[in-house]
């Protein structure tokens, strides 16, 4: 039985980081919408917690061409260039809308918006507030959204995706205190964030659980390159509850170099040319090799260190970071940090055309769901970038589909009914599945992977999802379908990396040898749906 009742909408999007909120404030535009989110909205995802900064071409020198060439190099030339030139030719716009509604950025010596370096570009094109520039883009958008006619409703998990003869429909989704709703629009744009904890050291909030992915999957949608995981280079390493937790790239673009427990600067050994502002990818292979190899600080990482820059430089430009390692017992101004790399961000997801449209119609993707747009690794600044430039086209689209008939075949309904019954029947509490989940995935599909690895976790996740989930009461319905998303969102991370038999990117595979650089790669896209899985092959002409 539905309890809470059927909604109807134009749009819906599920979800409420940046490029959640940016869809819903454009799609508000074309008729009424409903923003579904799963925590409360503007607080929860990753956007708030961006602390680096947003690339645009905004000065004098600086190119869309050269931002283009950067973000393809990146990202080993496995980005769609249509969605990297659509990033590239419409960011600078974006960010001049969050600052007509009033976001503040730091001002640069000649009176715009001030830009930092970022690693593996040619220019200093990242935008920042400080060390909290996703905060600042959130507070924002969340003003702007207040004076649209967009109802938000908070604390509210999508668990299904309705799909009828074809078409997205709408979704079913559970209140906090476990009341299955049913939310039927015209258009639906999945704007759900990332997915990186299924990783046992993660970035990502609580709520990076990657629901969109498998909502997507279930719904006949098709994912891209899943295998693409990005490892940030630098999380904390203690105390052991602040593990993973981000040190933004903001403090290597400020001058933070990186040495090992031989006080050797490393970085020389992996890329003497742009050293601590190469690619996240290159940075977190040679952390994790100078780990492996025991050239480690006692708590298991590397050296990050501030101290020769000016203590006004670190107070003004890092004050997040400084006011973190200080509760931690570390002032970074007289002494280093110690990182690790930490899972942080997901390149695969959803394909998507410049629309934003799945391959399921009437389903949009947008922001760290969709794929395509970073490849096999991401440049620091092109996330909160990418949240608003397809952000804005995903509402467009969405908010000029036709109507449809805002039916929905009742079996459907039924289903999930069925499946929420059974957890109140189950016996395996969902926080014992997540933590056997989180350390197979670590351990089996981390920054360098193996065919046996891989397949040993594979059957690890199998095994997980085969145990009958236990509920402890209708508030506790929600835990376990996220739980079932996170396996799924796993096994597809998995499968991909078996998939896909080269190393690129973010995606290494040291039982693979290879002749080919990423230019030259004979593979494309790896792909997973209902139907069917591989990797397209490159035609050379």
């Amino acid at each position: 039985m539905v309890e809470n009742g059927v909604r109807t909408a134009h749009v819906l999007v599920i979800g409420s980081g940046g490029a959640g909120v940016r869809a819903a404030i454009e799609a508000s535009g074309h008729g009424s919408v409903l923003l579904l989110s799963k925590t409360i909205a503007g607080k929860g995802g990753c956007t708030p917690m961006a602390e680096g900064g947003y690339n645009a071409v905004l000065r004098e020198g600086d190119r869309t061409d050269l931002h283009v060439e950067d973000t393809l190099k990146g990202g080993a030339y496995l980005n769609d260039r249509a969605l990297v030139d659509a990033l590239v030719r419409e960011a600078p716009d974006r960010v001049r809308d969050l600052v007509a509604w009033g976001a503040v950025f730091d001002v640069g010596p000649g009176g715009g918006v001030a830009q930092r370096p970022f690693g593996g570009q040619q220019f200093p094109r990242t935008c920042y507030a400080g060390d909290r520039t996703g905060h600042e883009m959130m507070q924002t958008l969340m003003d702007r959204l207040a004076l649209t006619g967009v109802e938000v409703i908070h604390e509210c998990a999508a668990v299904e995706l309705l799909v009828e003869k074809g078409q997205c429909a709408g979704a079913a989704a559970l209140d906090q205190d476990g009341a299955l709703g049913v939310f039927l629009a015209d258009a639906v744009v999945l704007a759900t964030g990332g997915g990186t904890q299924v990783y046992d050291i993660s970035t990502n909030s609580s709520s990076g659980t990657g629901d969109g992915y498998a909502l997507g999957y279930r719904a006949g949608a098709e994912l891209i390159d899943m295998e693409m995981v990005q490892f940030h280079p630098t999380g904390a390493v203690y105390p052991y509850d602040a593990r993973g937790r981000l040190i933004t790239e903001a403090v290597r673009g400020e001058g933070g170099i990186l040495k090992n427990s031989l006080g050797e600067r490393f970085m020389s050994r992996y890329d003497p040319e742009r050293m601590e502002l190469s690619t996240r990818d290159v940075v977190s292979r040679a952390i994790a090799t100078e780990i492996l190899e025991g050239r480690c600080t006692a708590h298991g990482g590397v050296y990050l260190d501030v101290t020769h820059l000016p203590r006004q430089q670190i107070e003004e430009k890092l004050p997040v970071m400084l006011e973190q390692f200080l509760k931690f017992g570390v002032d970074i101004r007289e002494e280093p940090m110690e990182v690790a790399p930490t899972a942080h961000h997901m390149m695969g997801g959803l394909r998507i055309t410049r629309e934003c449209e799945t391959t399921v119609s009437g389903l949009f993707a947008c922001g760290e769901v969709a794929g395509g747009v970073h490849g096999a690794n991401r440049l620091g600044g092109n996330a909160l970038a990418d949240t608003q430039v397809f952000g804005k086209r995903a509402g467009e689209a969405a908010g000029k589909k036709g109507k449809k008939s805002g039916r929905i075949d009742q079996r459907a309904i039924e289903a999930q009914e069925t499946r929420l019954s059974a957890f109140l029947d189950g016996e395996v509490v969902p926080s014992t599945v997540a933590r056997s989940l989180r350390t197979a995935m670590w351990e089996g599909a981390g920054i360098f992977r193996t065919a046996k690895e891989l397949e040993k976790t594979l059957g690890v996740i199998t095994h997980l999802g085969s145990l009958p989930l236990k509920a402890a009461g209708k508030t506790n319905l929600a835990e376990c379908c996220i739980l079932q998303n996170m396996l799924t969102t796993a096994s597809l991370v998995v499968k991909g990396a078996l998939i896909r038999k080269e190393s690129r990117g973010a995606h290494v595979r040291k039982d693979v040898t290879q002749t080919w650089d990423p230019q030259a790669s004979p593979y494309g896209h790896s792909y997973q749906s209902l139907t069917r899985s591989g990797i397209e092959t490159v035609v050379k002409t």
